[in-house]
């Protein structure tokens, strides 16, 4: 048998220089993350740049025949390209800033359950593909729902909901989550 392995790093063009932070339960983001220049003609006060990278490796026959694959999903966290207006960050925003990268991890979980629903296929290279792509489309939607349902924060009643929202959304995922 031969193995074939292909790494696929999404969202971001990621420079071998470029750190990154994975996701975790026992970290939360600090202002210190972020490390990217401001943009002070955004009204934004801050700006999160997270997403999902991912990974695999697919074993073939020597006919060519996929006989198994593994994969590797993660949230990432890009510090150099994550910005913040000290002058006016406040912990609530910064909280803001944290559920978006939960978003991003929530969406990684949903990921890893979809894979581990795919059969070995010799289409299995695509089905990632295309499976990554429809995660990241919903991902891209519900960040999108959140800075709007939130006002980007000012609505501190929407904020508290989405908080407790996704806290229940990454519970019902746990199963997903990295070791």
């Amino acid at each position: 048998m031969s193995k074939v392995f292909l790494i696929f790093l999404c969202v971001f063009s990621i420079q071998d220089t470029e750190s990154f932070l994975v996701w975790s339960a026992a970290d939360k983001l600090t202002w210190k993350d972020f490390k990217g220049m401001p943009k002070m003609d955004e009204v934004a006060v801050a700006n999160t740049a997270s997403g999902i990278t991912f990974g695999y490796s697919v074993t073939k026959t020597e006919k060519e025949q996929v006989v198994s694959f593994t994969t590797e999903v993660f949230a990432h966290f890009y510090p150099e390209k994550s910005w913040y207006k000290k002058e006016r960050a406040t912990t609530h925003i910064l909280g803001h800033e944290q559920t978006h990268f939960n978003i991003t991890e929530l969406f990684a979980r949903k990921f890893r359950y979809r894979i581990s629903q795919l059969k070995v296929s010799n289409s299995i290279k695509q089905e990632l593909n295309t499976l990554y792509n429809e995660v990241n489309s919903e991902l891209a939607v519900m960040q999108k729902k959140y800075d709007s349902e939130t006002d980007f924060s000012r609505n501190r009643e929407a904020q508290a909901s989405w908080d407790v929202f996704m806290d229940s959304e990454l519970r019902k995922h746990s199963k997903y989550e990295l070791n």
